[in-house]
């Protein structure tokens, strides 16, 4: 074998140790793939979680209009029911008064009835009265008239008397009846409102109990709607370095005079960046093209070493087309994916 041939087989393999040694390698596709599917499945996680923290958040809300509710309703039966029972107060009160008012008038008919009891034994007891006497023993007739009169009168306030006593008493009687129904009435009232508040302080405990435990959902879908954000970021910062490391591996900068026309890892697994001459299989130049192709794409001369850097760039961009034609070197293995 040449000297030269030798010497350019020894200067390849030692770029590609070097290359080995300073490039650590690329993560391939599929690691990239199966992070953007993890991505993609804590983003999906991610709205799932927002959607259910959504419809907490309406439910907490809707709990919280409610609970709104029941506590103004509450407080009108509170008040209510102190107006209830501040009218039962009343009637006690009242019912207190007639009934005491029933015994003050019992005790005046008693006492009527025992003067009158009294006035007509004394009238039992006392011998008839002598027309003649009275009428001679008055000073003048009006006088005997006035005698008159005021007998008349003494027995007639004395059964007026007892008639407004009895009168009384019988009212008294009924405003009894009357106030004591009126108080079993407004128990009966004061303990259906006692029971719509025990009622309503109820359903607002329920109500209470169950925002807090909506509350608690919510909280919790938010630590684990946070800790998704936080896995997926993580995993979109690996993406993001692995595609930075893969363009770093696959771009066409590099050393060893680029820019080039195709990703310089191939550049650098073909020639090492050199401008080889035709090697056994006849490829040659900065990008290894062998004769065919590099007449069958425009090139000018026999072999593509022989011509300029900027015509090989051109040539090999055509090849390459955008990577399409990846296939023409076998160091595109390297940048598969």
């Amino acid at each position: 074998m040449p000297r030269r041939r030798v010497s350019v087989l020894i200067l390849l393999l030692a770029t590609l140790v070097a290359c080995a040694a300073t490039l650590s390698p690329p993560s391939g596709a599929q690691d990239v793939d199966e992070l953007r599917r993890k991505a993609a499945g804590k983003r999906s996680t991610e709205r799932a979680l927002a959607a259910d923290i959504a419809r907490l958040d309406r439910l907490v809300a809707r709990l919280e209009r409610d609970i709104a509710l029941v506590a103004r309703r509450r407080e009108e039966v509170r008040q209510e029911l102190a107006e209830d029972r501040a009218r039962l107060e009343r009637l006690r009160t009242a019912l207190r008064e007639e009934r005491a008012r029933v015994q003050r008038l019992r005790a005046r008919l008693r006492e009527a009835e025992q003067t009158l009891a009294t006035r007509l034994v004394e009238l039992y007891k006392a011998p008839d009265p002598d027309v003649m006497s009275v009428v001679l023993s008055a000073h003048d007739f009006g006088d005997l008239l006035d005698r008159a009169a005021f007998i008349q009168r003494i027995a007639q306030q004395d059964r007026r008397i007892i008639r407004n006593v009895r009168s009384a008493r019988a009212d008294a009687k009924a405003a009894v009846r009357r106030l004591a129904a009126s108080e079993r009435r407004q128990e009966q009232v004061t303990e259906a409102v006692a029971a719509r508040s025990k009622a309503l302080a109820g359903i607002e405990a329920a109500l209470a109990e169950r925002r807090a435990d909506h509350k608690a959902a919510r909280a919790a879908r938010a630590a684990a709607l946070r800790s998704a954000r936080v896995d997926r970021r993580s995993l979109e910062r690996r993406i993001r370095r692995l595609e930075a490391r893969r363009a770093n591996y696959t771009g066409g900068g590099g050393s060893s005079g680029g820019p080039w026309a195709i990703p310089w890892p191939i550049v650098q697994c073909e020639s090492g960046g050199q401008n080889l001459p035709p090697n056994h299989a006849g490829a040659s130049g900065y990008y290894q093209i062998i004769p065919e192709t590099w007449r069958g794409f425009g090139g000018s001369g026999p072999h593509a070493y022989l011509a300029p850097k900027a015509e090989q760039d051109r040539v090999a961009a055509r090849i390459w087309n955008g990577g399409r034609g990846a296939s023409n070197w076998v160091c595109a293995a390297l940048v598969a994916g």
